[in-house]
C-alpha cells in the first residue's frame, strides 16, 4: 500500500475532479447505448481517452477466432458495425503489477417509457442519486474508472505499471465484447470490473444461456378446435418442463460452493413469447424467449444437453413439435478463489475510502468476470457502487457511492501499479 500521504493527495484529486466526473456520468448516460446502436457512446469514450493521453485502439468485434472460441455466445446482430475501445497507458519503464479497468458501454432496454418517473435518458441528480438507463449497469463505473486513473496524475504522480481502460460491448447479451478483448491480447496481473455491485466484492456467479423454443402447432378455424394443435397451449407445457429442471437444479445447491446459503441461485426467465398470427385461427407457432442459469463448474454443453432433452421430453409426451436454437450467451460461471494479492490489497483500499471492511457475496446474475477468470486466469475483482432498479423502471445509482468506489480504485491503482512523482 502506497504512504498515507500519497494517498491523501490522491483522495483529494478524486474529490476535486468529482463534480466534472458527474457531468461525465451524466453525459454518457444522455448517449442510449442500446445493443447494436452503441457507438455514439463509444465515440465520447474514445475521446476522454484520447484526452487522457493513451494509446487508443478501437477495432470491431467480429472475427472468426471469436466465434471460434468455446465461450462465445451465438450473436443475432452485426458485429463487423460494433466496437469495442481500449486506452492503454504504458510507462517509461515498466517495474509495477499491469491492471486492466473493464466496463460495458451497452445497456438493457428501458421499457414502456411511461411508466418512467422521468425520462430514461435524462440523467438527473436527486436527492443523493442519479438517474437514468444505464447509470447504475454501468456508466458511472465505466467513467469512474477513468477519472481512478485521472486521479493519480492530478495528484502528482505517474504510475509504474501498465494500464487497460477497456469499454466493451455486449456484455448484457454474450459477454463476447471482453471476449473480443481478452483474443485481442489484452491481458494483466489483475482486472478490476466496476460493476454495480453494492460497494462490496463477488465472489462467484453462475453461467448464463440464452435460447429461443419454437413450438409447432396444427391451425385450423376455432369451431374446430377439435382437429387442430394450439402451439401457444403446448408452449406452456415446455415452460412447465422447464420449470421443474430449475427446481431440480435448485434443489442441487448443496453441492455447489458459495451457493448453499442462496434460497433460488438458479433461475429460468421466460423473457419473452409470441405466437399466432390472427385471433380466428387455432395458433401455429410459438416462440419463447430463454434465459437459464447454471452453476459454475457446469459445462455450457453438458446444461445445454440437459435443456434440450427436457424439452424434447415434454414435446414427445403430447406429440407436438419444437425447435431450439441458441441466441445469445453460452456462458460458464465463475468462482473468484479468495487469497491473491489483488483481493487483499482491494480489501485496504475499500477500508481506507469506506471507513468499514470489504464484504463479499455470491450473485445469480451474470458478469463477465468469467471470461478473465475462466479463459484468462486473471485474479478479476467485480466491485462497484450501490445502486437500485437496474434493468427495471427508474434505475438509479448512488452518488456518494460512486465517490468513495473511485476512491477505493484510485488507491488500488497507485498501490497495485506503483508510482513516482510526475516528470
Amino acid at each position: 500500500m502506497i504512504s498515507d500521504d500519497v494517498a491523501a493527495k490522491i483522495l483529494d484529486a478524486v474529490d476535486a475532479q468529482f463534480d466534472d466526473q458527474l457531468k461525465a456520468t451524466a453525459e454518457l448516460v444522455t448517449s442510449p447505448s442500446l445493443r447494436a446502436g452503441e457507438e455514439p457512446a463509444q465515440d465520447l469514450i474514445e475521446s476522454r481517452l484520447q484526452d487522457l493521453g493513451l494509446e487508443v485502439d478501437r477495432w470491431t468485434i467480429a472475427s472468426d477466432e471469436l466465434e471460434a472460441h468455446p465461450g462465445y455466445g451465438p450473436s443475432t446482430v452485426d458485429y463487423t458495425k460494433m466496437t469495442n475501445v481500449v486506452g492503454t497507458y504504458r510507462p517509461q519503464k515498466e517495474t509495477g503489477k499491469s491492471l486492466i479497468l473493464n466496463g460495458h458501454i451497452d445497456v438493457v432496454p428501458e421499457g414502456p417509457e411511461e411508466q418512467w418517473a422521468r425520462s430514461p435518458w435524462d440523467a438527473e441528480i436527486r436527492d443523493g442519486w442519479m438517474y437514468g438507463r444505464g447509470a447504475g449497469d454501468m456508466k458511472a463505473g465505466l467513467i469512474g474508472n477513468l477519472y481512478a486513473f485521472e486521479a493519480v496524475r492530478r495528484a502528482g504522480f505517474d504510475l509504474t505499471g501498465r494500464v487497460h481502460l477497456q469499454s466493451v460491448v455486449e456484455e448484457e447479451c454474450t459477454g463476447n465484447g471482453s471476449l473480443a478483448a481478452l483474443l485481442r491480447g489484452y491481458e494483466a496481473n489483475a482486472v478490476i470490473i466496476s460493476e454495480p455491485e453494492e460497494d462490496a466484492l463477488v465472489r462467484a456467479n453462475v453461467g448464463v444461456l440464452w435460447f429461443t423454443v419454437r413450438v409447432y402447432g396444427n391451425p385450423t378455424h376455432p369451431r374446430e378446435m377439435g382437429n387442430g394443435f394450439n402451439a401457444i397451449d403446448a408452449a406452456y407445457q415446455v415452460m412447465g418442463a422447464l420449470r421443474e429442471l430449475e427446481e431440480e437444479w435448485n434443489q442441487d445447491k448443496v453441492n455447489h460452493r458459495y451457493f448453499e446459503d442462496l434460497e433460488h441461485p438458479i433461475n429460468f426467465n421466460f423473457g419473452g413469447i409470441s405466437g399466432g398470427d390472427w385471433p380466428s385461427s387455432v395458433p401455429a407457432w410459438c416462440e419463447l424467449r430463454v434465459r437459464v442459469a447454471t452453476y459454475p463448474g457446469t459445462p455450457a454443453d453438458q446444461a445445454w444437453a440437459q435443456i434440450v432433452e427436457c424439452v424434447e421430453s415434454a414435446a414427445g409426451k403430447s406429440g407436438f413439435e419444437t425447435r431450439l436454437t441458441r441466441d445469445g450467451f453460452y456462458a460458464e460461471g465463475y468462482v473468484l478463489e479468495p487469497g491473491s494479492d489483488a483481493e487483499a490489497l482491494l480489501e485496504e483500499t475499500h477500508r481506507t475510502a469506506f471507513a468499514k471492511e470489504l464484504t463479499s457475496f455470491t450473485t445469480p446474475g451474470y458478469l463477465d468476470g468469467r471470461v478473465f477468470v475462466n479463459y484468462g486466469k486473471m485474479p478479476t475483482l467485480v466491485y462497484g457502487p450501490v445502486s437500485e432498479n437496474i434493468h427495471g423502471f427508474d434505475e438509479r445509482v448512488s452518488v456518494e457511492s460512486v465517490r468513495k468506489c473511485t476512491k477505493s480504485m484510485a488507491l488500488f491503482l497507485a498501490s497495485w501499479c506503483g508510482v513516482e512523482p510526475r516528470s
